[in-house]
């Protein structure tokens, strides 16, 4: 029986993960090295084992035993969301909630909660083949998005909208829903404006007004400027292999570096190949979960995994496209690489769930692939 349960593990997505957690450590080791302080490597590699074992967890029980108390997790969840604005704030930021040896941020949570309780809806096909039947989805979606934009965090709110399309779009709801959706998303864009904080706008800002050469950048711009100058130094194959291309220390200051810029390094330390393994690893894991979606047959199961694939494929797009330049600069971190516990965790949640549906795919004995 234990054999069995073996062979059943997606042992390719453990790979990735394990792969991928690992060249996130060689980041965060380059960039202890680079600041010449910090234990940032022993304190990610204490939190790799414990996301493991939280995967490892995950993946015991059926998921569906989840059906039931999705709505209850997710309001829960919205709960602690609203909590955080009762404590002190951070660094101008209230997103934690300090639970002694670490602080927990809700919205990561809030993330894979969400994606429960609107598959837990959407697996009835009345609840969105109709207009008002979309209204409920909004709802879902926009509550969380506007918590997390006022603590701020504008990176964790935009992640929220692709998972509503793309659940929607794998649940079958009908093209023209599909186009309210969109328009809808884009009609609260002024109200998302306004709620932003001069901070947040700054970034966006930042991103339609960036240049090459001339005087050094302040504010966001010097975030921007300097994760392309590091990715620009790693060269092709990174100073691992070809050495360091200068010895000003300045040119190797990146703010955030071991957390949300940590693609940079990894370029910086194994250059355009390093990242371009890298991208590959997501793409085949990002494959990977959608060939597990399609596979299965049960509804709830299904919207799952669209639900995670899509939060971790947006993740990454957006985190790697600020690196770039392509994407305003946010909070936001690199799934499986970043530095971070709360982070760390909830994608190995979100993993052992996805893991957990390709080991238990279920059926339906009704053509339909969701119930009427």
């Amino acid at each position: 029986m234990i054999h069995s349960g073996l062979r059943r593990i997606p042992w390719s997505i453990l790979c990735c993960i394990l792969i991928l957690m690992g060249c996130g450590l060689a980041g965060i080791a380059r960039g202890d090295e680079l600041a010449g302080q910090g234990h940032y490597f022993q304190k990610q590699c204490v939190w790799i084992l414990i996301s493991l074992l939280a995967l490892g967890g995950t993946i015991l029980f059926p998921y569906r035993n989840l059906r039931g108390v999705s709505y209850p997790l997710f309001l829960g969840t919205l709960i602690l969301l609203v909590a955080v604005f009762f404590i002190p704030a951070v660094n101008g930021s209230r997103r934690w909630i300090p639970l002694g040896f670490f602080k927990f941020q809700p919205s990561e949570l809030a993330k894979i909660t969400y994606i429960l309780a609107l598959a837990h809806y959407l697996m009835y096909r009345q609840n969105y083949r109709r207009i008002p039947g979309l209204i409920v989805p909004f709802i879902l979606t926009c509550v969380p998005v506007f918590l997390i934009l006022r603590e701020p965090d504008l990176g964790t709110s935009l992640l929220f909208f692709p998972i509503l399309f793309a659940m929607l779009f794998s649940a079958g709801a009908r093209p023209r829903h599909l186009i309210t959706i969109v328009m809808l998303g884009i009609c609260t864009l002024p109200v998302l404006w306004l709620e932003m904080n001069p901070e947040q706008k700054s970034r966006i800002v930042a991103l339609f007004t960036q240049q090459d050469g001339g005087e050094l950048p302040k504010g966001d711009g010097y975030h921007l400027y300097q994760s392309k100058q590091m990715l620009a130094l790693g060269g092709v194959w990174g100073s691992e292999i070809a050495g360091m291309p200068v010895d000003d220390p300045a040119a190797y200051h990146l703010p955030a570096g071991r957390t949300d810029f940590i693609f940079c390094l990894v370029g910086e330390r194994f250059g355009i190949m390093g990242c371009l393994f890298a991208l590959s690893v997501f793409i085949f894991l990002f494959f990977r979960g959608l060939q597990i979606a399609t596979a299965t047959r049960e509804p709830f199961g299904r919207l799952v995994a669209v639900g995670i694939v899509t939060l971790l494929a947006s993740q990454t797009i957006i985190n790697t496209g600020m690196t770039v330049g392509l994407m305003p600069i946010t909070g936001m971190t690199l799934p499986l690489m970043s530095y971070g516990g709360t982070s760390m965790l909830s994608t190995c949640l979100a993993l052992g769930l996805l893991m957990n549906i390709c080991m238990h795919p279920g059926y339906e004995m009704n053509a339909e692939p969701f119930r009427f």
